[in-house]
């Protein structure tokens, strides 16, 4: 169906030049603030198309603002571009082939997420000036989304103060509004101190740090069957104390993240992890510092916003894949398991459909299937802003987050009709709140009602900088 639209007509206009941005950033993946090149990149195109730069938000090296438009509300439209270790893959194929073996890889294809933003942004940007339409339009682009919680510390920081409302998406095998929870989260290290000594010759002279590591695991595996039932903990040794067995281990370190639905529930369980860990040490006579590397809370849902994208959505109708992009879709649903393509039907409520590779309509809104539930940074900008979130179909059904054939994709044809759809979702979602008043004061006094029944609490310690990469010489 042909959409008269103005502002989904000037999505086209720049799509060709936000398409290269994504397939650049695609090919220079980079990690949790490392994101120096990808972020020079966004920040070369919002000039490059007349935007108001500010760089360094939140004292934030990689982290970049656009701004464009005068008066009015201000509509921010959030981005992202880090990727993910250890998974480097060649585009375009349907079996696992590093470009470089153990290198990153956009494996959750933030390589779209933050050009489909941008593009939005460029074409509202237009549609602002062209209508002379009063307010403003704001692309964040925020680093680190993959555990290092950039938009929490963003928003801790007041980035987001002035802000009216917020859109974003995510890639996806489906295309719909995005569930409205996500579970609080918390990263911590355990460091823990002990004393070396001969393993075998003086070994009670030793004080095992490693020992306290292992402890403190059997301690939050006992701890897990008395946590409300949505909480998950799940952990990763960062330093297990050296290669040696003959050496009592004098340092150890482990990274815990810690999770629940509700943002008080997550923190009371880090408190009793907390004390595990502090009983570990107490067990082997060693120390343990304890130090919060990141912390996002739940999604603070806004049923306004959610229903404008909706709407929105049901307008453009779904990604207009061809034979080609099925092709290629079939190829990698041949390397998954049946469970994995029948996984994201539970989440929508829907029976698989044999034979179907990629979707090409809009699922409705809330249809209340399995809950698959992770964790993500926006969710601390849901509580600043009323927020909306859409999910578009960029690669095949079934595809399994965090995989190699998700960078596979990632270049794909499929994947760039998926983030030009996104654009102009989030797009025409932005033109409704500047052209209808109602809608944004709506959506703005139910988000204020949710906060004066649940105050926000950011989950970061008010001391704690972010977790800043050197920029590369």
């Amino acid at each position: 169906m042909r959409n008269t639209h103005t502002v989904v007509d000037l999505v086209d206009h720049h799509r060709s030049d936000l398409t290269a941005l994504a397939d650049r950033v695609w090919g220079m993946p980079e990690t949790l603030y490392a994101e120096y090149r990808s972020c020079a990149e966004h920040t070369a195109m919002l000039r490059e198309k007349g935007f108001a730069v500010t760089e360094n938000v939140a004292g934030i090296p990689t982290a970049v603002m656009g701004e464009a438009g005068e008066g009015g509300p201000v509509i921010a439209i959030l981005g992202e571009y880090d990727a993910l270790p250890g998974l480097s893959q060649v585009a375009g194929i349907a079996e696992p082939m590093p470009l470089e073996p153990g290198g990153n890889g956009h494996g959750c294809g933030h390589n779209l997420l933050g050009s489909a933003a941008l593009l939005a942004a460029c074409a509202l940007k237009d549609w602002l000036a062209e209508t002379g339409t009063p307010g403003r339009v704001r692309y964040y682009g925020c680093p680190a989304e993959e555990g290092g919680a950039a938009k929490t510390f963003m928003v801790r920081d007041g980035a987001f103060a002035d802000v009216d409302a917020a859109i974003t998406w995510h890639p996806d095998c489906m295309t719909r509004v995005d569930d409205p929870e996500s579970l609080a989260n918390t990263r911590m290290d355990f460091s823990f101190s002990g004393r070396a000594s001969h393993a075998a010759a003086s070994p009670h002279l030793g004080r095992s740090a490693l020992d306290a590591v292992e402890l403190m695991s059997v301690g939050v595996n006992y701890l897990r069957e008395h946590a409300v039932q949505d909480a998950r903990i799940h952990y990763a040794y960062l330093d297990a104390g050296g290669t040696a067995p003959n050496v009592v281990q004098a340092q150890a370190k482990v990274r815990y993240s810690i999770r629940a639905l509700k943002l008080a529930d997550m923190l009371a369980l880090v408190e009793r992890v907390k004390n595990v860990a502090r009983g570990a040490a107490l067990m082997t006579d060693t120390q343990v510092e304890m130090q919060v590397f990141s912390a996002v809370s739940n999604n603070l849902v806004n049923e306004t916003m959610d229903r404008a994208m909706h709407r929105a959505l049901e307008e453009l109708g779904g990604v207009p894949f061809d034979e080609e992009d099925r092709a290629y879709a079939r190829a990698i649903q041949a390397t998954l398991s049946e469970h994995d393509i029948a996984a994201p039907y539970r989440i929508v409520a829907m029976p698989p459909r044999k034979g179907e590779v990629l979707c090409d309509y809009i699922v409705p809104l809330r249809p209340g299937g399995e809950k698959m539930v992770g964790s993500t940074d926006v969710a601390d900008v849901t509580w600043a802003v009323p927020t909306t979130e859409v999910l578009v179909a960029t690669h095949a059904i079934g595809t399994p987050a965090h995989s190699w054939q998700i960078t596979a994709q990632g270049k794909s044809p499929a994947a760039h009709k998926g983030m030009t759809h996104a654009a102009k979702a989030m797009a025409r979602c932005a033109e409704m709140l500047f052209a209808e008043p109602g809608l944004l004061a709506e959506a703005k006094a139910e988000h204020a009602a949710r906060l004066a029944e649940t105050p926000y609490t950011c989950p970061l310690p008010q001391d704690l900088k972010p977790p800043l990469v050197p920029r590369p010489v």
